[in-house]
């Protein structure tokens, strides 16, 4: 299996070219309304996924559990459909969530700005101050995005894999082209080792959701480090009864076998609610 991430710049086609994309691949496309969908279904509201969907939040939404819930059922989301099979990753910081994992290719398609603002037009059927208006407020939205949730300046060509100029190519053949790299680096060794990782980044989530959603157990910060089938714990309680209840709680999901507790005890901790 192999899972590659789409970054794109607003009205760089970048729909398109995953429609065409999947269409040649096979693979599924994990678009903003599917994965919109699927976060309702955890119990992510619509109010709190337009608080943080590709922008950066306001100062009070920065500060609220509904930003950590929001980024919790996204990377959850995103590890199930990855462990599912061969997708292709619309947006959503996919090329921070899978870097670094053998199988997965980043993908940035970007054009020039008169373009995007020629599309944007058209697009909108608006005149050249509304254009303006739309894309500005996008590329920042973007930009603090990824700066806010994972401290990446997603305009470094660093964290991809290819960057493609849209601004000539029809999406079809930028899909070949980003199809024909996916066929020279994804060898069947990098695909074992990405499925192994998958289910493992998988389990660490459904450990989380276990001990922080389904049974409210005070343990802050909670990360699950998952090596096969063996758990390491870490994080901050105010109690011994809170960490060994998050241990029993691990231990009671499907596919763990062996939990290690490295939460540490921080006497009278609070996080802001």
């Amino acid at each position: 299996m192999a899972v590659i991430s789409i970054a794109r710049e607003f009205a760089a086609l970048g729909d398109e070219t995953i429609q065409e994309l999947a269409a040649i691949t096979g693979y599924k496309a994990i678009n903003k309304e599917y994965i919109e969908a699927r976060m309702a279904e955890k119990g992510i509201s619509s109010e709190t996924r337009a608080k943080y969907d590709e922008k950066k939040p306001g100062f009070w939404a920065s500060l609220s559990q509904d930003r950590d819930d929001y980024l919790h059922f996204l990377k959850t989301v995103l590890y199930e459909e990855a462990a599912s099979g061969d997708c292709i990753i619309a947006g959503r910081g996919g090329f921070a969530i899978f870097a670094g994992i053998p199988g997965c290719i980043s993908v940035k398609l970007v054009a020039p700005r008169d373009v995007r603002l020629q599309r944007v037009r058209t697009r909108f059927q608006c005149d050249d101050k509304r254009a303006e208006l739309l894309l500005k407020q996008n590329d920042r939205d973007r930009a603090g995005f990824h700066d806010y949730f994972f401290g990446a300046n997603w305009t470094d060509p660093v964290y991809y894999d290819l960057t493609i100029n849209t601004g000539r190519e029809h999406p079809a053949t930028v899909a070949r082209i980003i199809d024909q790299l996916r066929a020279l680096i994804v060898s069947q060794e990098n695909e074992k080792a990405c499925m192994k990782r998958m289910a493992e980044l998988r389990l660490g989530q459904d450990v989380i959701t276990e001990i922080v959603y389904a049974r409210r157990i005070p343990v802050h910060f909670v990360e699950a480090d998952v090596k096969g089938s063996r758990v390491t714990l870490h994080g901050v309680a105010n109690t011994q009864s809170a960490i060994d209840a998050a241990s029993a709680a691990a231990g009671a999901v499907s596919g763990v076998e062996a939990v290690e507790n490295a939460i540490q005890i921080v006497q009278e901790f609070a996080v802001m609610p």
